[in-house]
């Protein structure tokens, strides 16, 4: 069954789409891809990664309209990865910016790979790995 699979996108439930879309592309970098309004399910999709859905991996935002309250994380979700160089200089330049670094660039626990992770407008964790 693997054999020409590809994972499409992860997709996050957002309270303010603008906000969210500013945070994923001017401080992280992806652009919109797309975005399509469903005012019959009220309900709008952004589309927004590093490069086209032909051939990457893409983030999908779901807002919906009629939400006032922020979504329960739970404790499931982890977080999402993204390859950085100068994760340092990164992390650094988000911070100046307002974007808080919960945890600052470093080793990992039991290891030599150099993490830091941001937290986004809703509070979902992105994590950035040194590449």
């Amino acid at each position: 069954m693997a054999k020409g699979n590809r994972l499409l996108h992860t997709m996050l439930r957002v309270l303010d789409l603008e906000k969210s879309m500013d945070f994923y592309c001017t401080h992280l970098g992806m652009t919109l891809l797309r975005r399509t309004e469903h005012p019959e399910g009220r309900f709008t999709l952004a589309f927004l990664g590093y490069g086209a859905e032909s051939d990457h991996t893409v983030l999908e935002l779901t807002h919906n309209w009629d939400r006032t309250e922020a979504y329960d994380l739970g404790d499931a979700f982890g977080h999402i990865a993204i390859g950085v160089q100068d994760i340092y200089g990164v992390c650094e330049a988000l911070e100046a910016q307002g974007i808080e670094v919960p945890r600052k660039p470093g080793p990992m626990k039991h290891g030599t790979t150099v993490i830091a992770f941001v937290r986004d407008p809703d509070g979902y964790m992105i994590e950035f790995i040194e590449r």
